[in-house]
């Protein structure tokens, strides 16, 4: 079944950017910046580990400059097209779907930035790293068959957001994270509710930005 998008769902980063789906301007002088969204049947948008996602990005290209950015398992492209809408030189978003690289591709070229948003089909070994900043929103069996991957790609004084998954999952990624040098700076959290529990029995939603 394919995941229904939220009617009007949006998200502002702390940098006066929108993203959003079927997103109407925002109100004011017409400073701030609108990202428009669509995910074309791949992860649905407004999910809270993607917006969990987009909080950790607003954070870590404020503090300090970013030069290069992996979007690993892109979807629809949100996070690579909020670093590029935000001058991140080099932006990459990965997918192994054509599904999801098709509405990447589709909302880089729907909001003008194609020209800052290089959009690729494959496994992580079609890209060249290291890159400044990964970015990775998958699920908790990915995220940690992925780890080394993920490392690989990362610069040794990068930095990582990686989300996904929840709570009671978090502490075997961690130590992986861990043994490789990694520091947790910051940790978010989401509580979703369903009618009923979870598979793995928990509501809350988890992200992190590793340094």
């Amino acid at each position: 079944m394919t995941p229904r998008q939220p009617t009007g769902w949006r998200h502002r980063l702390r940098q006066g950017l929108w993203v959003g789906f079927h997103l109407q301007p925002p109100p004011g002088d017409g400073a701030e910046q609108v990202i428009r969204v669509n995910s074309g049947g791949a992860f649905p948008l407004g999910h809270p580990t993607t917006r969990l996602c987009l909080d950790l990005l607003g954070e870590a290209l404020a503090s300090r400059p970013v030069r290069s950015l992996l979007d690993l398992g892109c979807g629809a492209g949100v996070l690579g097209l909020a670093a590029a809408a935000l001058g991140t030189p080099r932006v990459v978003a990965l997918d192994i779907a054509p599904q999801a690289v098709r509405a990447a591709w589709a909302n880089a070229q729907g909001n003008g930035l194609d020209d800052s948003l290089r959009v690729v089909q494959g496994s992580t070994e079609c890209v060249r790293g290291p890159f400044d900043l990964v970015a990775a929103n998958l699920p908790f069996e990915v995220q940690m068959e992925l780890a080394a991957e993920v490392e690989r790609l990362t610069a040794a004084a990068g930095r990582l957001i990686l989300s996904g998954f929840r709570d009671n999952q978090e502490q075997m990624l961690r130590e992986l994270y861990r043994k490789g040098g990694r520091s947790l700076q910051r940790r978010l959290v989401w509580d979703f509710r369903h009618p009923e529990l979870p598979a793995d029995l928990s509501f809350t939603w988890v992200a992190w930005l590793l340094g």
